[in-house]
């Protein structure tokens, strides 16, 4: 397995999650849509907090959400979940009742929330859906090898290339996209300063690798910045 490929999936969740969610009958759905309710949350909320008793899980229809560790001085943090993702799933098994991490938005989200007995009681009755979740808990886990590597192997060049590549490649599915994160995000994602990222992101632009007008973002040349992911 190439070392580019993994350290990028440690940024940024896959977005089909949500396609498990074809795997339960219609009886099943019925019921799941039932017991689910949605919440609106402002760019900014905290939607779930680290240590506290979880009773639901909770599937992002819209918006943008960071995992993260509350710790001194700074929060680490985990993963970027895009929509169609669940959060919380690890509060499905026996022994574990509080939420692992905290989670907020960086932009206006909209969230699907189902108690934890109904989501249960699904993975009990489909073999398929229960299935589908360990998989997605799997996910997770190589996705947190990769998010580490990157963190504690990568230089400062390398590791705003991975976050820049995982943006185009799983959040935006594009080359050119409106950045809904500040300076300050990008500096907490890749365990820099907010004056290193921009730093580096004028780096790039005098190179031609990518173009920035305000929030506006262009990668202009893709396998130049792959390159730097894979060597910086």
């Amino acid at each position: 397995m190439e070392i580019h490929q993994s350290a990028r999936q440690g940024c940024i969740a896959e977005n089909h999650q949500g396609a498990c969610l074809q795997l339960l009958s219609e009886e099943e759905r019925r019921s799941f849509e039932e017991r689910t309710v949605e919440v609106t949350y402002r760019k900014g909320d905290v939607m779930v907090k680290q240590g506290a008793l979880a009773s639901h899980v909770l599937f992002l229809q819209e918006g943008l959400v960071k995992i993260y560790l509350e710790g001194q001085p700074k929060d680490l943090i985990l993963n970027i979940l895009p929509p169609g993702s669940f959060l919380g799933l690890t509060s499905l098994f026996e022994g574990n009742h509080t939420f692992l991490h905290s989670a907020a938005t960086y932009e206006d989200s909209l969230v699907r929330m189902t108690d934890l007995e109904t989501m249960k009681a699904l993975i009990a009755a489909n073999p398929r859906f229960a299935s589908a979740v360990i998989g997605m808990l799997n996910e997770a886990t190589a996705q947190l090898y990769g998010r580490f590597y990157c963190l504690s192997r990568k230089q400062s060049h390398g590791r705003v290339a991975d976050v820049l590549l995982c943006l185009s490649e799983r959040v935006y599915g594009a080359d050119s996209f409106r950045l809904g994160l500040t300076r300050g995000d990008l500096a907490d994602l890749t365990g820099l300063t907010p004056e290193s990222v921009i730093r580096i992101l004028k780096e790039f632009k005098d190179e031609g690798i990518i173009d920035s007008r305000a929030k506006d973002l262009v990668i202009k040349e893709k396998d130049r910045l792959v390159r730097i992911s894979q060597l910086a």
